[in-house]
């Protein structure tokens, strides 16, 4: 292996993670135009995500001696009820975690004050791009039924005695996407006598960030059941739950190709070593078309995943790729190079390294486990070798 050939060599990698560069910055671009577009159709079939607020109460006095000052009331009591069913929908490269929710809640609240008031409740939708089936908002026996714009919220006004409670029901079917969050209100508040219990039909959930968890969760055959439970609470912190994600192939792919030239430089290292030390180097060509079969897996599982799961077109991309890669080999260095050196070489550093991609979190393990276990094999491999006659009859020959 001379010094021209590994300058050719380099020079052949660097072309090909141009090209990588190239296929991850595109596929990059089309994910990011796609989430724009396509995730506005999906919010126009099905919603948005979902935030529910509390009923708010607003207390005037009747009297009119009174000065007549609108104060907030407090709800003394809260029992929701909410069924989620999961169901992911493709657009283009992405997955959306669209859901059907079931709202049914009760809420009381009390006029504490020595005076008549008129108790004014307010209600706001969850979201104004979805639909609302079997809507009700009902404050003892007035029934608000909603007209106009969705984002406009309800209102409902009612009198009340000194001392005397009402009782609110809201309920509704309705859709929405990613997450569903339940918000006290915009301030620090103080809830008391609340019991919010979620159903789901997945495994899979978290709580988003700025949310309480719940006081149990309950596994059940299809999903969970989260309770969250208080008798008197002050926070302004939200309840929510966001929705499993299904492995997007957009950024799966575009993050396969940014570090696609690692696993190459990995199996180039292997086989310039391997070659120098048994005499049998390969000519920077042929490297070239080996670099070429690396991103042949790289282009056709970018192009498989518009048409099919990601798992199935990860599994035609590489049994092609080997192909290439093994059966030219086969002919230019024999069988058993082909499949030994070679072949566990591409399975090792292209195959195991890119399927580590399907689990976020894993990837940088993977690199540096593939780095040391290369490191170590090289290190035994070459350690009874004199390096300075493996140059020296390169340079004589």
């Amino acid at each position: 292996m001379t010094f021209r050939r590994l300058v050719a060599i380099a020079f052949i990698f660097i072309c090909v993670t141009v090209a990588w560069v190239i296929l991850g910055t595109s596929v990059t671009q089309r994910t990011g135009s796609g989430y724009d577009r396509l995730g506005k159709q999906v919010e126009d079939l099905w919603g948005t995500v979902h935030r529910q607020k509390a009923p708010e109460v607003y207390l005037t006095p009747i009297d009119p001696d009174e000065n007549g000052r609108e104060i907030r009331g407090e709800l003394e009591t809260s029992e929701i009820d909410v069924d989620l069913s999961l169901e992911h929908r493709r657009k283009g490269l992405l997955w959306y975690a669209t859901y059907d929710v079931i709202f049914d809640a009760y809420y009381t609240f009390e006029n504490t004050s020595e005076k008549r008031v008129e108790a004014r409740v307010e209600f706001d939708f969850p979201s104004a791009r979805t639909i609302y089936d079997d809507f009700e908002f009902k404050v003892n026996d007035v029934e608000v039924t909603p007209r106009g714009e969705v984002g406009n919220g309800l209102e409902a006004v009612i009198e009340l005695a000194p001392s005397e409670t009402a009782k609110i029901h809201i309920s509704y079917k309705s859709r929405g996407l990613d997450s569903w969050t339940y918000s006290f209100a915009d301030e620090i508040i103080t809830v008391k006598n609340f019991v919010l219990t979620v159903t789901t039909d997945f495994d899979e959930y978290d709580f988003p960030w700025g949310t309480i968890s719940a006081s149990t969760k309950t596994k059940t055959d299809d999903g969970w059941i989260l309770i969250w439970e208080f008798e008197k609470m002050v926070s302004d912190f939200d309840i929510g739950i966001d929705m499993p994600n299904v492995l997007n192939p957009g950024p799966l792919v575009s993050r396969m190709s940014y570090f696609a030239p690692i696993s190459l430089l990995f199996f180039f290292t292997v086989l310039v070593v391997l070659g120098a030390v048994n005499g049998n180097s390969l000519h920077p060509i042929h490297f070239f078309f080996l670099g070429s079969s690396f991103f042949s897996f790289h282009i056709l599982f970018a192009y498989l995943v518009d048409h099919l799961i990601p798992e199935i077109s990860f599994l035609i991309a590489a049994f092609v790729s080997m192909l290439l890669v093994i059966s030219y080999l086969w002919r230019v260095s024999g069988k058993k190079f082909a499949l030994r050196e070679a072949g566990i070489s591409q399975f090792l550093f292209l195959i195991l390294f890119s399927y580590a991609f399907f689990y976020e979190g894993y990837t940088g393990l993977v690199i540096t486990i593939g780095a040391i276990v290369t490191l170590a094999a090289l290190m035994q491999i070459t350690a009874s070798v004199d390096w300075k006659e493996v140059f020296t009859k390169t340079k004589d020959s």
